[in-house]
């Protein structure tokens, strides 16, 4: 998946505006203008759409973390070089903190079911045996599934 899409898929979930982006990013460490995170957040065919690095999408998902839990002791995580669909699943893991069955329950709103022993697979180092690539459309559903639980409020019933 496209790091842009993810931050609009995280914009549209927690209906964060511009000025709550911005703080997020800066949170994680990178300074971010009003017109670099609606440059981002465009479609890929707009022309004044700019692709978003792993770098900056770290930074914004750390930001995320202290936004959602408060800034823990000590020195702060630097944002990564590099970005896999399952670092960002750990990381918003950690931000809502989240467990291993709200994660089951997260993916099967969006209509993906898996076990427990798939979803432990995404968490482990990947020089493990066990250790599982999380693909592009378990992201998306996951990234949907977490769109159904916060903005619909039918499910906060449930």
């Amino acid at each position: 998946m496209q790091n842009n899409d993810i931050l609009r898929s995280l914009r549209y979930t927690f209906d964060f505006g511009d000025d709550q982006m911005m703080r997020i990013f800066g949170m994680g460490g990178l300074e971010a203008t009003r017109a670099e995170v609606s440059d981002w957040l465009k479609k890929d065919d707009d022309e004044a759409f700019n692709p978003l690095s792993d770098f900056k999408l770290a930074a914004f998902l750390n930001g995320l973390i202290i936004y959602k839990r408060g800034k823990k002791e000590g020195p702060q995580p630097l944002p990564e070089n590099r970005l896999t669909n399952n670092l960002i699943l750990r990381k918003l893991k950690i931000a809502l903190e989240l467990k291993d069955g709200d994660l089951l329950q997260v993916l099967e709103l969006a209509g993906r079911t898996i076990s427990k022993h798939e979803l432990s697979a995404f968490f482990r180092k990947p020089e493990q045996k066990q250790y599982r690539l999380c693909k592009d459309q378990i992201m998306r559903n996951f990234l949907q599934g977490l769109q159904q639980q916060y903005r619909n409020p039918a499910n906060e019933n449930e």
